[in-house]
């Protein structure tokens, strides 16, 4: 193998390697972004669990306070 040929090899590899870190930080950066995501969706999840526990509970208010209309009438 003459220097040319080395030379040319040692580039390419230089260039793989550049793009491997190229990639590297780009799927860094992704998974920055879809953990913020998550964290976000986890906490309007529990937003919306609290807001449906609370909805729940006025309906079976309501519907025992018809019952005992009902059962006085």
């Amino acid at each position: 193998m003459d220097r040319a040929e080395l030379l040319a090899q040692l580039q390419a590899l230089v260039e793989r390697i550049d793009e491997l870190a190229d990639n590297t930080r780009r799927l860094q950066e992704e998974n920055r972004s879809l953990r913020q995501q998550q964290e976000t969706l986890s906490g309007e999840r529990s937003a919306l669990l609290a807001k449906n526990e609370q909805a729940r509970s006025r309906v079976e208010a309501m519907i025992a306070r018809l019952k005992s209309l009902e059962q006085h009438t």
